[in-house]
């Protein structure tokens, strides 16, 4: 059986320590891809803003964030948490990714536990 990972990145952006979390969600989501899982990245929280953040081409993370937007294991970013944290919900979409709301308005953590999904949050 593939091994399935949902990482789930909190971190808002600001800090050399979140910016820390978000570069090794990318990694660690790239990593795992790359390894034969099946992989889901979800930003949520605070990182609902690193959307904004990794997508700037000044961004240190940049070309990290547009390789793993390739590979098309982002599953999406907190509908809710995107509004109470005033990210930029255009740019999301832009990106084509998807706003996500299946648990009050966030991503459901039941869902991807009950699909055997082991959960990494940073």
């Amino acid at each position: 059986m593939k091994k399935k990972v949902a990482i789930i990145l909190l971190a808002e952006p600001g800090t050399h320590e979140a910016l820390g979390r978000a570069v090794h969600a990318l990694l660690y989501a790239s990593e795992l891809h790359e390894k034969g899982a099946e992989v889901k990245l979800v930003f949520d929280a605070g990182g609902t803003k690193f959307v904004e953040e990794l997508a700037k081409e000044e961004s240190v993370a940049n070309p990290l964030f547009r390789s793993v937007e390739k590979l098309g294991i982002i599953d999406g970013v907190c509908d809710y948490c995107a509004g109470a944290f005033e990210a930029d919900k255009e740019q999301i979409k832009s990106r084509n990714l998807k706003l996500i709301s299946q648990y009050n308005g966030h991503p459901s953590i039941a869902d991807y536990i009950l699909n055997d999904y082991q959960v990494i949050c940073l």
